[in-house]
């Protein structure tokens, strides 16, 4: 018999935590940015509840996602450890956890933030939940490409909870993990291509191969690279930050590259670790120089 703490811990991983950590740490990075200085405390109290609100409706969207693929994550050995997969939570308690968790999120968004930033999340909600999972995942391997628009909201979001709007500044944001999102994914797919295969989804190593994902990669990065100097350009940032950006983003191109002229699988997971350290530095860098 599953004990209360089994359960409620069958319910966080529903939420997929350390997405939802790097879904959260951009918002909150839109935030600062947002605020031209030191935030005050009451800034920092609206901060606290739009990270709140973000986090409870960005773990709905996962508990959803996890439960419309289900089958799918059963037939990945990367996903069959989740408990929808395993059957260890029914569709109905999933449904619930997911209805409630979007419930709280968007309550707390337009009662202790603003309608702006609910709606805004609601629709990110909306775009990952049901356009993306349901139905742009199974039916073009560009899937991650045009779904990569909800998950580039989170800059998006927390600029919008700490000035009800949406300005030129979070757009840039925007645009930045959104180039970002489909050499990271692909890289992925490479080295799991068979879990992929055996899941019946339509990802890009599946369905055109090898040689023309990676290309792809490389194609990617280099336009990620231009998309990360605009922070510089636009004035949102100084030196810091363009070196910063610099850095990692010349990197980056070297493993697409290097991955493009000679592949493994050992390269295609080296480089998907680094797409993770890639954008956590690159907004990091953006805070620091925020405040020199």
């Amino acid at each position: 018999m599953t004990s209360m703490a089994q359960r409620m811990g069958q319910f966080y991983v529903l939420t997929k935590p350390r997405v939802v950590q790097l879904i959260v740490f951009c918002a909150f990075i839109g935030m600062v940015l947002a605020v031209p200085e030191v935030p005050t405390l009451e800034e920092w109290m609206l901060m606290l509840w739009a990270c709140v609100g973000i986090w409870l409706t960005a773990g709905a969207a996962a508990a959803f996602n996890c439960l419309v693929e289900k089958a799918i994550d059963a037939r990945m050995r990367r996903t069959a450890w989740r408990p929808t997969a395993k059957g260890e939570l029914s569709d109905m308690q999933a449904l619930l956890f997911s209805a409630v968790l979007c419930a709280m999120g968007c309550a707390v968004l337009y009662w202790a933030v603003n309608p702006l930033t609910m709606w805004l999340t609601l629709a990110t909600f909306v775009g990952y939940a049901i356009i993306y999972t349901v139905i742009l995942k199974p039916l073009t391997p560009q899937n991650i490409v045009i779904g990569g628009a909800s998950g580039a909201m989170p800059p998006v979001l927390g600029w919008a909870a700490m000035t009800d709007a949406v300005g030129p500044q979070a757009l840039i944001l925007f645009l930045i993990i959104f180039l970002w999102t489909p050499p990271h994914f692909w890289a992925l797919a490479l080295y799991r291509v068979e879990d992929y295969r055996k899941s019946g989804l339509p990802m890009l190593p599946v369905t055109h191969g090898n040689e023309f994902t990676r290309l792809h990669i490389l194609l990617y990065t280099l336009v990620l690279l231009a998309s990360c100097l605009m922070p510089f350009i636009y004035q949102m940032s100084g030196y810091v930050y363009l070196v910063v950006a610099l850095v990692v983003n010349l990197w980056f191109c070297k493993l697409a590259w290097d991955l493009w002229r000679n592949y493994s699988d050992a390269l295609a997971r080296k480089t998907f670790r680094f797409s993770l350290i890639h954008l956590s530095v690159l907004f990091a860098a953006l805070l620091l120089d925020h405040y020199l």
